[in-house]
């Protein structure tokens, strides 16, 4: 069986010391009261042939319901997470007031067991954090992704 696939857009704005990056609080009853390990890049899964650059920007306007900023995309490469799903992800440097967002919403039983279906969130927020504060609350598998993100910033100045 082919590992999941997921895409997904890392926004980052600033320069040097003072560059932040856009994280999103992932949604739903199992995330609300999590922060460190709690946030993620703003991605989705998809599917060949779908290609993984379109992918990650129909992801970013589904799950913030704001359009994505125009490039150039930087790309970050790829991460497998500890469940598995293989990670592609591309930086794109832009600016997003967190309130703009609205969220995509998925559908679950909760409280388990209980036979009762309901709707939640996709993402319950988005903030701008430095790479140190990003660092801390990022699902660990996509940590290298600000490790990169750095690298490029650096090569380029």
């Amino acid at each position: 069986m082919a590992a999941r696939r997921s895409a997904g857009l890392l926004l980052y704005r600033g320069g040097g010391s003072g560059v932040e990056v856009l994280l999103a609080h992932m949604g739903g009853p199992l995330w609300a009261r999590r922060d460190a390990g709690a946030w993620t890049v703003p991605k989705g899964e998809y599917l060949p042939p779908e290609e993984p650059r379109a992918a990650a920007r129909r992801e970013f306007e589904e799950e913030l319901g704001v359009p994505p900023p125009d490039g150039p995309y930087v790309p970050l490469g790829e991460t497998r997470q500890a469940g598995g799903k293989v990670v592609t992800v591309w930086a794109v440097e832009g600016d997003l007031a967190p309130e703009r967002i609205v969220p995509g919403t998925f559908t679950m039983e909760w409280p388990r067991g209980s036979g009762t279906v309901r709707s939640f969130p996709e993402i319950d927020r988005v903030a701008w954090f430095s790479p140190d504060e990003a660092y801390a609350r990022l699902v660990t598998g996509q940590r290298v992704f600000l490790e990169r993100l750095a690298d490029r910033l650096t090569a380029g100045d």
